[in-house]
């Protein structure tokens, strides 16, 4: 992917170094693997468990730690960089409807974070939090999606895209009305309206790349491909089946791999944001 002559991003903020766990307390790693796979085995809530870990709840937490901008390290660059060409491509799309974007914050975390979504970890993989309109990513999670079988620029990319069409559907007015819908249904309902939020986001996120790809040239070959395979990769069927367990498509709420890479692509090939209305091709009225 050409992405080093892309403009910069000046909304990034980098809290590596300075983790800090729930109750001030900091945890190993050795801490957060124990914590996912009791949660993997038992079911639980793997942010419960590192809550309990770390002592949540006992004391005054500690203040979040102060954000610098985006070190120099190419990792930080590059994230930089691809939230500078969604800045750049979402204010065009916006300026031609007559609106104005308004761009998220992206936070790059070590670990653990605190966001107005709640104190978070990596286990969570990156998330965009609509309280504070911040994507949180932990750079670790590149590495983990590369054992996944979905290494590449474009792959990372395209996890970026997608957390910045989650922010697309807060200030469009998406996520608030999901939300009221999802408090008023079943655990199953619930589901299956996160599946096409989620899916929506994943089409946004080709959107993106189509219109940064006709300014700027970014995609090389292969680029494409990498992304559909990061799509797939993390599909509910493919993670339930890698962790061993029963596929149950009742408890999905990302969308299976075939769905995550149909709606890639059709962002990727068409360019257009209207045709990512996956509730209206559902049959479902927000």
């Amino acid at each position: 992917m050409r992405w080093r002559n892309l403009r910069r991003s000046k909304n990034v903020e980098d809290t590596r170094g300075q983790r800090r766990a729930a109750g001030g307390a900091k945890l190993s790693g050795g801490v957060l693997i124990i914590a996912v796979v009791i949660a993997l085995v038992t079911g639980q809530n793997p942010l419960a468990l590192l809550q309990m870990l770390g002592g949540a709840g006992g004391g005054q937490s500690a203040p979040p730690p102060a954000a610098n901008p985006a070190a120099d390290d190419e990792a930080a660059q590059f994230v930089s960089a691809i939230l500078g060409s969604t800045e750049d491509v979402w204010q065009r799309v916006f300026r031609q409807s007559g609106q104005q974007y308004q761009a998220p914050k992206l936070r790059i975390f070590e670990n653990a974070v605190s966001s107005a979504c709640g104190y978070q970890t990596s286990a969570v993989g990156p998330f965009y939090c609509p309280g504070d309109r911040r994507v949180y990513l932990d750079l670790s999670f590149f590495r983990q999606l590369a054992r996944m079988g979905a290494p590449g620029d474009f792959a990372q990319a395209y996890v970026i895209g997608h957390e910045v069409g989650h922010h697309i559907q807060n200030i469009t007015g998406i996520e608030p009305r999901v939300r009221r819908l999802q408090r008023s249904g079943s655990q199953t309902q619930a589901n299956q309206l996160s599946v096409l939020m989620e899916l929506q986001a994943d089409c946004l996120a080709g959107v993106w790349a189509h219109h940064a790809n006709q300014a700027n040239q970014v995609l090389e070959p292969g680029d494409v491909q990498e992304g559909l395979r990061a799509a797939a990769s993390i599909g509910d069927d493919a993670l339930q089946s890698s962790a061993g367990k029963a596929v149950r498509p009742e408890s999905f709420t990302h969308g299976t791999s075939a769905q995550r890479v149909e709606w890639l692509r059709l962002g990727l090939s068409g360019g257009n944001a209207d045709a990512c209305d996956t509730f209206a091709k559902a049959g479902v009225r927000l």
